[in-house]
């Protein structure tokens, strides 16, 4: 059972591949609702037509989802390089203006008394050691290759973005792999990272017994069947006139963890970690004959929560895996997602007569 089957497409002005596959036609991930998001303003080639294109358990509207990588030094892509113009376009657009060939991809970094340089580039095969020079854009050679440049990721703070992506637009031949200097050319894996940096996970409320009231000292069973959560997919695929590449996330529920909200409690196991039994659920129901028993998943307060409540915080690890295009794919880091459940912890009245 897949989760959370909705479509997002999400155009970040320009968007490609590192290894392209060539096809007739680009595939298409659309199924049920979607929405679409425009990048820049270019009418022309496909800077204005290609998509990387989410689906599966994606957040709407191009926001993040609310995955958390447990590796704090991992991070999504904050850029990567892509087919941008034909030669024909991009010339059009160069020549303009020195205003538009600085609001051009790879440009910002330019200086105003650079751009004759830059410019000598594409018209003059004026070059640099790794990086040959074109003769008039290249445009002999339009319909058979594009130009690639860099696309920034939204959602990824602007001192990575300034930091990354930096090279000059640059010519790649239909069917060719970008130069091996090129390293974050678009490839399934960067789509990978940014299914992961996607990915919605479902809510994880457990079912406890008692529910919301307890009683101090009385311990409480926790559970999750494994019909509440299963695995979780999202897509990520670049779909262009001729390529076509994509990667697909896949989550797995692997523990459980309980923090009950106050120090006075205690956890079932003592680690706080619910393990995942074999048939895919956590923990264990609790039923009639079972009061004497301790939970194998669970908590026991040891004070009462008086007038308030105490914010039982229950968090899902999820192994996350990628697979991609011909055949690519590996492990991405552990990814957790948890909410809060308000519990009411009271004292047991004792009776005297």
């Amino acid at each position: 059972m897949l989760l959370g089957a909705t479509v997002l497409m999400l155009t970040f002005g320009i968007s490609g591949l590192a290894h392209p596959a060539y096809s007739e036609e680009p595939s298409a991930f659309d199924e049920g609702a979607s929405s679409e998001q425009q990048g820049g303003s270019d009418t022309t080639g496909i800077y204005a037509a290609a998509k990387i294109q989410y689906s599966g358990s994606v957040a709407k509207g191009g926001r993040t989802g609310n995955v958390t990588s447990a590796d704090v030094n991992w991070t999504p892509p904050a850029c990567w390089y892509a087919p941008y113009l034909g030669a024909k376009d991009f010339k059009a657009k160069m020549s303009k203006s020195i205003e538009d060939s600085l609001n051009t991809p790879g440009m910002g970094g330019t200086a105003g008394s650079a751009i004759g340089d830059v410019q000598r580039h594409y018209e003059d095969d004026y070059g640099w050691t790794d990086t040959p020079g074109y003769k008039d854009y290249n445009v002999d050679k339009d319909g058979d290759g594009m130009f690639w440049a860099g696309v920034e990721n939204p959602n990824e703070p602007d001192v990575l973005k300034r930091m990354s992506c930096t090279d000059l637009p640059f010519w790649v031949d239909n069917g060719e792999a970008p130069p091996p200097q090129y390293e974050q050319a678009i490839s399934p894996e960067i789509l990978a990272g940014l299914a992961y940096q996607h990915m919605q996970l479902p809510d994880t409320k457990v079912t406890l017994a008692p529910a919301a009231n307890t009683k101090v000292n009385l311990p409480t069973w926790a559970w999750l069947d494994k019909a509440v959560f299963d695995e979780v997919q999202a897509t990520a695929a670049l779909n262009a006139p001729g390529f076509n590449i994509q990667a697909t996330t896949t989550a797995k529920p692997v523990s459980l963890k309980m923090e009950p909200g106050t120090e006075d409690a205690e956890t079932y196991p003592a680690s706080g970690e619910c393990v995942i039994n074999a048939d895919g659920s956590i923990g264990e129901p609790y039923a009639t004959g079972k009061s004497s028993q301790t939970p194998p998943c669970g908590i026991k307060y040891l004070r009462s929560s008086g007038d308030g409540t105490y914010k039982l915080r229950a968090t899902i690890t999820w192994d996350i895996a990628w697979t991609g295009t011909g055949g690519a794919g590996g492990d991405l880091p552990n990814g957790t997602f948890g909410s809060e459940q308000a519990i009411t912890v009271q004292e047991i009245q004792a009776v005297n007569r």
